[in-house]
């Protein structure tokens, strides 16, 4: 069993570059001294109730979400894998790719590309993520240091608040990008 502060050190470094805020500037919302959020991150300390609650309310998030794993951020689902369904009466299958968290917006967006150079984005605000499905061609697309080469039907979902490419490998590659921005 993993250690609370293990958890709990995760909790506030993940949290923390989620929101965007330096070491000092969550320490003085929460009204407490930098060297103790430093020791908190580093997995020192038994931290008390009501520190971890300033915490919380420093970072504008609920309390459990200090005792969460950190959850898969990317995955990929290979054409003819997922959870499907089929209509009764028509020759009809709905596969689920992903579902939308409570409070977040969905942009979607048509990607043509060519083959040559790649489409390298920066960050974008923290919490967003992408999800890509390939139509037509094949494409390498992800976070710059764990890209995945996708195929026709092939879905990916990776965070978008860290660098990520999408190369196309073929001519004439399609693509569906649904961008997911946190609420």
């Amino acid at each position: 069993m993993t250690p609370p502060i293990h958890l709990i050190s995760q909790g506030l470094v993940r949290e923390r570059q989620r929101a965007g805020l330096s070491l000092a500037e969550v320490a003085r919302r929460a009204g407490i001294a930098k060297s103790t959020l430093s020791q908190l991150e580093s997995g020192n300390g038994n931290p008390s109730i009501e520190t971890l609650w300033a915490l919380c309310v420093a970072l504008n998030i609920p309390f459990a979400r200090l005792m969460e794993p950190e959850s898969k951020r990317m995955q990929v689902i290979r054409r003819g894998e997922g959870p499907a369904v089929n209509a009764e009466h028509a020759n009809y299958q709905a596969t689920l790719l992903a579902t939308c968290p409570p409070g977040a917006r969905r942009d979607i967006y048509l990607l043509t590309a060519q083959p040559g150079s790649q489409r390298c984005s920066h960050p974008h605000t923290p919490g967003t993520v992408e999800h890509i499905i390939v139509t037509q061609g094949r494409a390498l697309v992800g976070p710059e240091e764990s890209a995945v080469e996708l195929n026709p039907g092939d879905y990916i979902c990776y965070p978008g608040d860290i660098p990520h490419i999408f190369r196309a490998l073929d001519s004439d590659t399609l693509a569906v990008m649904v961008l997911e921005l946190p609420g």
